[in-house]
């Protein structure tokens, strides 16, 4: 995945997962409100065991007629290729709640979303996946737009830490929702590393819940059984 993302703290055991400060990398537009999550993944290719592949399937009815003929799209086009940068307008991501969605983005080479507004959901989706997605005005989203069409290789530095969007000679005063940017930063973002980082925690929580036999929670050591003490009723 290309972008500048940073791993500073990590290999020192400080968060369970990478610490995403800032995304760097050139941008894709696509513009239009109320693009939905079956625009961004059809529901057709969601009958997958994993979520491996899912990236060439991104706006897939978007980019193809029925004959799978290519369309007018951002994402077919040879100048965005490689840009991990997406600039979106309002309420991207609406619709059903599906997953897919930014699992596939993620997998066509998109490591933050820029735009005017997020549905709940979709945020939060991305979130767990590292992925931010940060917000400006309208009047600043077309700006940055109309700048990456005319110049596609223009390099996009979002700061998820300091909340900005830098790109040429323009800074511009973004927003990361605060438990957003918390999670990023600090790098808990990731709920099953997060969990795997505090197995003591996750073992007395699972110990203290009346329909889980003690007998199947591991002790701390990752072994199989009670803790000493456990289950001695």
């Amino acid at each position: 995945m290309s972008g500048d993302v940073d791993h500073s703290g990590f290999a020192d055991g400080d968060a369970p997962a990478e610490k995403v400060t800032d995304v760097s990398g050139t941008g894709i537009p696509v513009r239009g409100n109320d693009i939905d999550t079956d625009q961004i993944i059809p529901a057709r290719f969601m009958k997958v065991v994993t979520f491996d592949g899912l990236g060439q399937f991104s706006f897939f009815d978007q980019r193809f007629d029925d004959a799978d003929n290519e369309k007018d799209h951002p994402f077919n086009e040879k100048r965005y290729q490689g840009a991990n940068v997406l600039v979106v307008n309002a309420n991207f991501g609406c619709g059903s709640s599906r997953e897919h969605a930014p699992q596939a983005l993620m997998r066509w080479g998109i490591d933050a979303v820029v735009g005017e507004s997020f549905a709940e959901i979709f945020a939060g989706n991305c979130l767990a996946l590292g992925i931010p997605t940060v917000t400006a005005s309208a009047a600043e989203i077309e700006a940055l737009q109309d700048h990456v069409e005319t110049t596609p290789d223009t390099t996009i530095d979002i700061d998820v830490e300091s909340e900005t969007i830098t790109y040429g000679d323009t800074v511009v005063d973004a927003e990361v929702s605060e438990a957003q940017r918390k999670a990023l930063v600090e790098g808990v973002w990731d709920t099953t590393a997060l969990m795997g980082a505090n197995e003591a925690a996750v073992a007395e929580t699972a110990r203290s819940l009346p329909y889980i036999p003690a007998s199947d929670v591991p002790d701390e050591a990752g072994a199989d059984g009670p803790a000493d003490g456990a289950g001695d009723d």
